[in-house]
């Protein structure tokens, strides 16, 4: 296949966005690199223009949007007839894009290889939690690593106000348009969810934000109710470990 365009959506993701894109060339033949950027103040322009010194394909954009808005925004500069959106906290697989080609029919209109949490990759859960995971990718979508045919979302018109649940009406579309949407264990990506995270406050606001699409999906209930226990489970750990090191720092 073609070198493809790959989107990255950005705002304050220095920290990890180098290691997301190293991936994305050593894994991906780019075309562009267009990066989708919500006005950050943090290193990432300055991350973002060491690529472009050194591939000089990169396509640097703004806008003060929601993630639909960005998403639409990106969809509108594709040249090529494939295209990637990768996540900004992501790392992909080695030889994400061969073994995703491999996939590609006439009738495919998108590739999604599963993401993994970082913090679950040596856990007992972990074939729990990606079944799990792909159950829930066949409700709604997503958009961590996905490879998209440009003629499958020719016209699509993303909602602007979707700030979340855009990969949902990009799955949608795409099905409306007669095509399969896969998703796939390999190949995958790695998540590196932020430390912010792993909060009791952020997981009251997860499952709040989830739980209007899993009251219309009754079926991913159990699914978002393991993904808030992980969460919780993981807090639980940090605060553990916190404790202890602060106790260990006190004794004489």
């Amino acid at each position: 296949m073609k070198p493809v365009d790959v989107v990255v959506l950005t705002k304050n993701s220095e920290r990890l966005l180098k290691e997301c894109v190293e991936a994305v060339y050593k894994y991906v033949p780019v075309n562009r690199l267009i990066i989708v950027d919500g006005y950050s103040t943090d290193k990432t322009f300055q991350i973002v223009n060491e690529f472009q010194e050194k591939y000089r394909n990169v396509v640097f954009t703004q806008d003060r949007g929601t993630r639909g808005e960005a998403r639409q925004k990106a969809i509108e500069m594709i040249e090529t007839d494939w295209f990637m959106f990768v996540d900004s906290d992501v790392i992909l697989s080695k030889d994400w894009f061969a073994k995703a080609e491999k996939l590609i029919k006439d009738d495919v209109g998108a590739i999604w290889g599963i993401e993994i949490w970082s913090v679950l990759m040596k856990m007992r859960i972990i074939n729990l939690f990606l079944r799990l995971t792909m159950k829930i990718f066949h409700g709604r979508g997503g958009t961590h690593d996905l490879l998209v045919r440009r003629k499958a979302v020719e016209g699509i018109k993303i909602p602007h106000y979707l700030h979340t649940y855009e990969d949902a009406y990009i799955r949608s579309w795409i099905i409306k348009q007669g095509y399969k949407v896969l998703g796939v264990y390999d190949p995958y990506c790695i998540h590196y969810r932020p430390n912010t995270v792993w909060t009791f406050s952020q997981n009251i606001g997860f499952i709040i934000s989830d739980i209007k699409y899993a009251l219309r999906n009754p079926a991913l209930i159990l699914s978002y109710g393991f993904y808030a226990a992980i969460v919780a489970h993981q807090i639980l750990l940090h605060k553990y470990k916190t404790k202890n090191v602060q106790n260990k720092t006190r004794k004489p």
